[in-house]
């Protein structure tokens, strides 16, 4: 039987979260899948994958939010087969910065001026679909660093934007 990787926290900060990897086996290990997940506004479940070569392995994953919660999952890839999947789960210091205050505007038919206020030097993202459950599963998005976008839309539909 394969067991399932040991995710270990080592460290994290507002920004970051740095974990390391490993077996408690003597099965040959060539890498490993790591999943990080979080909820962004209760809308929308955001997902980055690593794919990490090697046995052993320390990673630190940045350009996080402050005080929100993540979960880490990964499983491992061996000579006999993918393993279980290993789950922890960490909270990033600090304070959440406060959500913005997000005005669209339609400029004509098929484009629209999103603009909102906010802290600078960060990443937006900005979502927007014709429902809700779009929104929730599978949102059109875009990101920026600036403080407002123009977006395209198809004519003669309502849309809804978060950021």
């Amino acid at each position: 039987v394969i067991p399932p990787p040991v995710i270990h926290i080592e460290s994290y900060s507002e920004d970051s979260i740095t974990f390391s990897l490993k077996m408690a086996t003597t099965i040959k290990v060539s890498g490993y899948v790591v999943n990080i997940c979080w909820t962004f506004d209760t809308h929308r479940q955001e997902k980055r994958t690593l794919s990490i070569e090697g046995e052993k392995s320390i990673q630190k994953v940045t350009n996080l939010t402050a005080d929100t919660p993540y979960e880490i999952s990964a499983w491992a890839k061996t000579e006999l087969g993918d393993s279980p999947l290993s789950f922890v789960h960490v909270v990033t210091s600090g304070t959440r910065p406060a959500s913005p205050s997000l005005k669209a505007k339609a400029i004509n038919q098929t484009a629209v001026e999103c603009s909102w206020s906010g802290p600078r030097n960060v990443v937006y993202g900005i979502f927007y679909a014709t429902s809700f459950l779009e929104l929730y599963r599978s949102p059109h998005n875009t990101t920026t660093t600036s403080h407002n976008i123009t977006v395209l839309v198809q004519r003669d539909e309502q849309y809804l934007f978060l950021v």
